[in-house]
């Protein structure tokens, strides 16, 4: 299968050449979060066609950015990031964070999912604002559940609940305000943007952590 090319002998163009077709980078983006089936994907991309997908992946492969490898259940097969796909990381962190910025109300038949909450946290980490924190949140964005744990500076997430965490949060789209600084904490609460279990001092620092 061949790429499209922009005709251009620049790292750049090639790398738009790689990732740049339509989904490719939110395929990326979940695979960050970790490996996945064929269907784990195609139900996490809610609205890609079945052949789209297929595309994608068999060009990912091909570029040397996704692998295949032998999933837990005899027969089944998963797909996750190379090294050389882990290190579009960065990239994608950057870019999440950036289009943050541009987030306004959710639109008619936009969805979240449990990969795009987790990676929407780990874009929007400060590790500097993080230093000398030892916190865990639990996040409850309707039926979705995703917790995260901050170790001086470090940020390790998942999906799921969190048994003991410091601040259980549960929100909406709205949290976005409190996330961008057009709302402290405390107006937060007031507004009910937000309700909390927990440490109520760690919902100023989950602000100041998780900025957009």
């Amino acid at each position: 299968m061949s790429l499209r090319t922009y005709g251009q002998y620049c790292g750049f163009a090639r790398a738009l050449e790689i990732v740049g077709e339509r989904w490719g980078l939110l395929i990326v983006r979940d695979l960050l979060v970790g490996p996945k089936r064929f269907t784990d994907l195609h139900h996490g991309l809610p609205g890609i066609p079945t052949n789209v997908l297929t595309a994608r992946l068999k060009e990912l492969e091909q570029a040397g950015v996704v692998r295949r490898k032998l999933a837990p259940r005899p027969g089944s097969v998963s797909y996750e990031l190379t090294e050389y796909g882990q290190e579009l990381k960065d990239a994608v962190v950057a870019l999440g964070r950036w289009g943050a910025k541009s987030l306004g109300e959710p639109q008619r038949g936009e969805t979240a999912t449990a990969d795009s909450l987790i990676m929407a946290l780990q874009t929007t980490f400060h590790p500097h604002a993080a230093r000398g924190i030892h916190a865990s949140y639990e996040l409850r964005f309707g039926p979705l559940v995703i917790h995260a744990h901050i170790k001086n500076g470090a940020l390790q997430t998942g999906s799921g609940p969190l048994s003991n965490a410091d601040l259980t949060i549960e929100t909406g789209p709205a949290i976005k305000a409190l996330m961008a600084g057009e709302v402290s904490a405390a107006e937060a609460l007031a507004k009910k943007i937000v309700r909390i279990k927990g440490n109520r001092k760690l919902l100023d620092r989950f602000a100041e952590v998780f900025r957009i």
